[in-house]
């Protein structure tokens, strides 16, 4: 396995200290921008007074650029390739016997298994951890049998190839969670459920040490969506061609044990941490204990976005040409190309309309050139821009209104920063963006609406809404102010940064027997 340290500092001897937190991060910071590396960025750096080693899971091959000056703060960073094995030795001691029993728990947690299934596969794992790797768990004759259990247990009638294929990357992104090196921390956090799950729960297991959870959206419901959507995933039965049939089995299969490693590393927690309420009822049916599930939303620098609304005001009754801008990366789950089509029915009624995309496009490449080729068809090159990474405070200015046109969020980033501006936000109905921008039943005294609320995929609705902000200055005003105000009353980073200041104080207090506090 090529998990690796990268140099940092670290005593004379060569062994990384023991960190205060393990930050366990899949698939973000600190390669690849966005609002959960912003946000994760930010935490490292206010809690100046602990130590933070970043154990970050990479897809393999990923390059490895820094994105984000690392604070002084973080004293390692190690990362692991998702679902790369080491070759490992060919045979147990106790030959097949031995490497069935080794096994069998992941049969079980396959089967949307619970912890007690996966800390009997840890501490099996744990035990042979310099000799397991390929050969045993991949391609020996028990992992065969196990292809075939899981076959015959959740996918008969299935292509048998699709559910090998399946099986195999499941089982090799699993164990290269339970092989990889596991920094020595006194509490583990993670970002998210998935692999970073599997290995909150194998630290709890194996180090007894605190755990804490945040989630910015719930990773199981995301994974959903990206897994129906899958074109790698192909129909895989007749049945489930006709109105009605079967669902196809293979999805299905990806989606459950997702949901098992959700289930595991949720009942390990001390802390789940979610950003708005909307999230626990998935969290729940998905395992959480409703006891441990608290809500701290994210923040905004506010002082940062006044010079941008005294700015604006200044401006107010300018000639420049109206402009609303898609703030991020320019990838699936952004939902870009509906962005796109809203600015195509837009320019019919605002000719002079600038639409900005706000955000990188190296992340996913293919889809970043189908945009621009939407662009070209629609014939809108002289409308709509992309910018790439920019300074967003120099955009705000410029622009009268946000619109978020994503399938699934958490609490985005973008509606707070720019109501801080004071802009209003036309946003998609997913995570936390009518919370946002309507704000909850119990906002007293009520702030009022701070955009609108539209409908998923529907490029109509999403410019509808656009227009009636564009061609009514003074509800748009109206709307920005009152997000604005919304935004200060309830979204200040200063009280986020106490909140996790308090949470790890707790974590980490000294307690007899043991270094911090254990899980109750």
């Amino acid at each position: 396995m090529s998990d690796a340290a990268f140099p940092l500092p670290a005593p004379a001897h060569g062994t990384p200290p023991e960190a205060d937190v393990c930050l366990v991060i899949e698939g973000a910071y600190p390669y690849v921008r966005g609002g959960v590396s912003s946000w994760t960025q930010d935490l490292i750096a206010t809690q100046s007074h602990l130590t933070f080693h970043l154990l970050v899971i990479v897809a393999p091959g990923t390059p490895l650029e820094l994105r984000y000056k690392l604070p002084p703060n973080v004293c390692g960073l190690t990362h692991v390739p998702a679902a790369e094995l080491p070759s490992g030795d060919t045979a147990l001691p106790g030959g097949d016997l031995a490497c069935a029993e080794l096994l069998a728990p992941a049969l079980r947690l396959f089967d949307r298994g619970a912890s007690t299934d996966l800390r009997e596969l840890v501490e099996r794992v744990s035990a042979l951890r310099g000799r397991l790797g390929r050969h045993i768990l991949l391609d020996s004759r028990p992992a065969w049998q196990l292809f075939n259990d899981v076959y015959v247990r959740r996918c008969d009638g299935a292509s048998y190839l699709n559910v090998f294929w399946a099986v195999r990357t499941l089982l090799a992104g699993l164990f290269s969670m339970l092989l990889c090196q596991l920094p020595k921390a006194r509490s583990y956090h993670g970002v998210s459920t998935g692999y970073a799950g599997l290995l909150l729960a194998r630290a709890h297991f194996e180090t007894g040490r605190p755990v804490l959870l945040t989630e910015h959206g719930v990773y199981t419901n995301e994974r959903r969506l990206e897994i129906m959507a899958a074109p790698w995933l192909a129909v895989d039965d007749a049945r489930s061609l006709g109105v009605g049939g079967a669902s196809n089995k293979v999805k299905s299969l990806w989606i459950d044990t997702f949901v098992a490693y959700a289930r595991a590393c949720y009942q390990c927690c001390d802390h789940i941490i979610t950003l708005f309420e909307g999230n626990f009822a998935l969290q729940i049916e998905d395992g959480a204990l409703a006891d441990r599930l608290t809500v701290i939303p994210n923040g905004i620098d506010l002082p940062r976005y006044a010079s941008v609304v005294t700015t604006k005001r200044k401006e107010a009754g300018g000639d420049r040409p109206s402009a609303i801008a898609l703030v991020g990366r320019v990838v699936p789950i952004k939902d870009v190309k509906t962005f796109i089509r809203a600015c195509e029915l837009l320019v019919r009624r605002f000719p002079d309309l600038i639409c900005y995309v706000l955000g990188p496009m190296d992340e996913d490449q293919t889809y970043a050139e189908e945009c621009v080729d939407l662009v070209h068809q629609l014939r809108l090159r002289k409308n709509v821009v992309f910018t790439g990474m920019v300074n967003l405070l120099e955009y705000f200015s410029k622009v009268d209104v946000l619109v978020l046109t994503s399938i699934s969020e958490g609490q985005p980033l973008v509606i707070l920063e720019g109501g801080a501006a004071g802009l209003p936000s036309v946003a998609t109905d997913v995570g936390a963006c009518r919370e946002l921008i309507c704000g909850v039943p119990s906002e007293e005294p009520s702030f009022g609406m701070g955009g609108r609320v539209a409908r998923i995929g529907d490029p109509g609705h999403i410019a509808h809404a656009v227009a009636e902000l564009l061609a009514d200055e003074e509800e748009r005003v109206r709307c920005g102010e009152a997000l604005r105000r919304r935004v200060q009353a309830v979204y200040d980073k200063v009280d986020l940064h106490r909140r996790y200041a308090e949470l790890y104080r707790d974590l980490l207090a000294p307690q007899p027997g043991g270094a911090g506090r254990r899980r109750r």
